[in-house]
C-alpha cells in the first residue's frame, strides 16, 4: 500500500504543473494562460526595419522551437516594417514600445499580435487610451513590462531601492490604468537580473492577480553564466507552477536561448513535443569517446519533436539497466556498441555505426509517434463532425 501511494505521488510530481486560475490571453493563433502549456519567447537581434534580416532570423529561432518572437520598434521604419515581416513568419509576433505611443499605433495597424508597453510611460491619458482602443478593435493583448533597473522613482522612493513589493506594486497600477480602460487581455512581465530578486517578485504577482505571467532573468549574462542564472530562477518559478510564457535572455545567439528554454521545460515535464538525452559522467571504464558522442546525438535530436528519451552510456555492463526509462540507447563496448530500448539489448552493433544505427532507430521511433498523432486527430475530427 506505502510503495503504491510513493508511486502515485512519484507520478503526480513529473506530470505538467499549472497555475490553475490563470486568465487565457489569445496571442496570435496561441492562447497563453488557463491550463495551456507555457510557451518559449525569444527576441530578435537584428535591426528591425532590415526585414530580410529579421524574417532570417525568426525563422531560424521557429525552426530550434521558438514559439512567440519580439522585436524591438525604436522609431517608424521599425513601426513599418511590422506587416512586411509579419506575412513571412509562422509565429506570434510581439512589438515592443517604449514611450512613443505613435509606435504602438503603427506596430498595432500593421498587424503585431501583442504589444509590450507600460501603460504609464507613454504619456497622457488620452494617449494610452488610442492605443487601448487600437488594440482592442484589433483583439490583440497589451504585455505590462516591470524592470527592477526602471521602477517609477515614487516607488524607488518608497522602498529605497527595487524590491518585489515594489515591482508588484508598480505592475498593480499599470494594470490599473488598463482596467480602468475595461482592457483585460493583460499578460505582465516582472524581470530582475537579481535571481532572488525576481523569483520573490513573481510569486507575489501570481498571488495578487491571476493575469498570464511571462517569466525572464533579465541581464542574465553570457551562454553559460546566463544559463545557470536563468535555470536557478526560472526553475525555481516553474517547481512552484508559476510562468505562461519564457524567455532565457542570453548574451549569446538567441537559437541558443530556445536550446537552453527546451531543457530547462523537459527538466520539469512541461514540454510534451521534445526529445531528451540521458548520458552519463565519464569514469575509467569507458571504451568510446562518449562526450564527443553524446554531444552529436544532443544536437541530432534538438529539433525533434517528439516526447523521446534517448540514452548515450559509456559502459555495456550497467549502461542499459541504468537507462531503463529511455526510449532508445547506446552503451558502448570494446569495438562495439548495444543498442537498447527501455533497458533491454535489441541488437549488438559495430561502434563505428553505433551513432549512425542510433539514429535510423530515433527517425523511426520519432515517425511512429508523428504517425499516431496524426490518427488520433483525424479520429477527433471525425468524432467533432458527428
Amino acid at each position: 500500500m506505502m510503495v503504491f501511494i510513493y508511486l502515485k505521488e512519484r507520478k503526480a510530481m513529473t506530470e505538467m504543473i499549472h497555475r490553475a486560475n490563470t486568465r487565457p490571453v489569445k496571442v496570435g493563433n496561441l492562447t497563453i494562460g488557463g491550463s495551456n502549456e507555457l510557451f518559449i519567447q525569444s527576441m530578435t537581434t537584428t535591426k528591425t526595419h532590415d526585414v530580410e534580416a529579421t524574417v532570417a532570423e525568426i525563422n531560424r529561432l521557429e525552426e530550434a522551437g521558438c514559439q512567440i518572437v519580439r522585436v524591438a520598434c525604436p522609431d517608424e521604419r521599425a513601426a513599418y516594417s511590422i506587416g512586411e515581416i509579419k506575412k513571412r513568419i509562422n509565429i506570434p509576433l510581439v512589438v515592443d514600445i517604449h514611450f512613443d505611443y505613435k509606435l504602438a499605433l503603427i506596430a498595432i495597424e500593421q498587424g503585431a499580435d501583442k504589444i509590450r508597453i507600460n501603460p504609464g510611460n507613454i504619456g497622457r491619458q488620452s494617449k494610452v487610451e488610442a492605443v487601448v482602443n487600437a488594440a482592442k478593435a484589433k483583439g490583440i493583448p497589451i504585455r505590462i513590462g516591470v524592470n527592477a533597473g526602471s521602477l517609477e522613482k515614487k516607488i524607488l522612493e518608497k522602498y529605497g531601492y527595487p524590491t518585489a513589493e515594489g515591482m508588484v506594486e508598480s505592475a498593480l497600477h499599470h494594470i490599473k490604468i488598463l482596467e480602468d480602460l475595461d482592457f483585460h487581455d493583460i499578460i505582465v512581465s516582472l524581470k530582475a537580473s537579481d535571481v532572488n530578486l525576481a523569483i520573490e517578485a513573481y510569486k507575489l504577482a501570481a498571488a495578487a492577480f491571476d493575469y498570464p505571467l511571462h517569466l525572464g532573468i533579465t541581464e542574465s549574462g553570457t551562454l553559460f553564466a546566463g544559463s545557470i542564472k536563468s535555470a536557478a530562477g526560472l526553475g525555481t518559478l516553474l517547481s512552484a507552477g508559476i510562468g505562461n510564457t519564457m524567455r532565457v535572455s542570453l548574451s549569446a545567439d538567441p537559437v541558443q536561448e530556445i536550446k537552453v528554454a527546451r531543457e530547462l521545460l523537459k527538466v520539469f515535464g512541461l514540454s510534451s513535443n521534445a526529445a531528451t538525452l540521458i548520458s552519463c559522467p565519464t569514469c575509467g571504464r569507458i571504451e568510446i569517446d562518449l562526450i564527443s558522442i553524446a554531444n552529436e546525438v544532443e544536437e541530432y535530436i534538438s529539433t525533434i519533436k517528439a516526447p523521446l528519451k534517448v540514452a548515450v552510456l559509456g559502459c555495456a555492463v550497467n549502461g542499459p539497466g541504468e537507462a531503463r526509462e529511455a526510449d532508445i540507447g547506446i552503451a558502448g563496448a570494446r569495438g562495439e556498441g548495444l543498442l537498447f530500448m527501455h533497458g533491454k539489448t535489441v541488437r549488438k552493433v559495430p561502434e563505428e555505426t553505433m551513432v549512425d544505427e542510433l539514429k535510423k532507430e530515433i527517425d523511426i521511433l520519432a515517425e511512429e509517434y508523428f504517425e499516431k498523432k496524426r490518427q488520433e486527430e483525424a479520429l477527433a475530427q471525425g468524432g467533432a463532425a458527428e
